[in-house]
């Protein structure tokens, strides 16, 4: 018996999930066989850091289909009671395929786990965040972790590196072509500080300023909805309900209100910084931390000591 997760990987580097997802499962459950398409030797030893006693790596390239098929066959070898995968935009594209061929329970967005493998209980939000559900679940499952949810544990044990010839069956729709050109400089999903700018940036023009804060930390660039259907930011940096979900260390909200459905893709944050000029904006009700001030004034001010502090 063993729990399995599938790695996910962005060009050259190791999603942080994966290794999230690694020192998660050794919670659950022993041995921990981590699943690597198209990755390197660097990034096994990465999820062998982590947790990880086994890592299998496959040269089949994405599809749902194919994925899901490689992902069954080796849960199938390793005897896997317990699939992990991101939940991501990959991830849910093929979770289900991949717990139907199990014949599986499948549970999505899932940031808290533990029990064992036979019976996990599994904490996640509902209702838009407003609160949480645990859900225990008897194996077979599959289940799609939140990015930045989990802690990283440094371990270090055996490392068994196999690769599987497992084949990929018979695909109908393969991923032709990515486009991230619109994409911020840190992805959403996987920042662990976002920096994201609302209605109280009264134009296009003042994002640059957030973009500045984003490049001094290391942050990803977020918006409102407000922000968005304004025309002054693309689609792709919008959170909430109707855009991406995040759970970075730390959110910063200026000039956001915090209407519900934003709450709902940020929520989760471990800690939330607000900058509004408005004392009774909602956004200050989940906040850790709020200024009353003016945006305009209190980000330069932040991007300057930031400079100092990280050089």
């Amino acid at each position: 018996m063993s729990i399995l997760v599938v790695a996910e990987t962005k060009g050259d580097a190791l999603k942080k999930i994966s290794k999230e997802m690694v020192s998660a499962a050794r919670n659950i459950g022993k041995p921990v066989v981590a699943l690597l398409f198209n990755g390197t030797d660097a990034q096994a030893k990465d999820l062998f850091s982590a947790g990880a006693d086994t890592v299998v790596k496959s040269s089949v390239s994405y599809s749902s289909q194919g994925y899901a098929a490689v992902a069954a066959a080796v849960a199938v070898q390793k005897q896997a009671k317990v699939v992990l995968l991101p939940h991501s935009i990959q991830g849910k594209d093929f979770a289900g395929r991949l717990a139907v061929k199990l014949n599986a329970t499948v549970v999505a967005d899932v940031v808290g786990l533990k029990g064992s493998m036979d019976l996990i209980e599994l904490r996640k939000p509902v209702y838009s965040g407003k609160a949480y559900a645990t859900i225990r679940v008897k194996s077979p499952a599959v289940i799609t972790v939140r990015p930045n949810s989990q802690e990283v544990v440094s371990y270090s044990g055996p490392e068994t590196l196999e690769t599987t010839d497992a084949a990929e069956g018979n695909v109908s729709a393969r991923l032709a072509d990515i486009d991230a050109s619109g994409g911020s400089k840190v992805q959403l999903p996987d920042a662990s500080i976002v920096v994201a700018g609302g209605r109280g940036l009264k134009g296009p023009e003042n994002f640059p300023m957030l973009q500045e804060l984003c490049d001094v930390l290391g942050a990803a660039l977020g918006s409102s909805r407000a922000a968005v259907d304004a025309g002054w930011i693309s689609h792709s940096t919008q959170v909430g309900q109707t855009g991406k979900t995040v759970a970075p260390n730390c959110y910063i909200a200026c000039g956001i209100s915090g209407a519900i459905q934003h709450l709902a893709g940020m929520g989760s944050s471990k800690y939330i910084v607000a900058i509004n000029k408005d004392a009774d904006a909602p956004i200050f009700k989940v906040a850790t931390y709020g200024i009353v001030d003016d945006l305009f004034q209190v980000v330069p001010v932040l991007t300057s000591e930031f400079k100092k502090v990280l050089g």
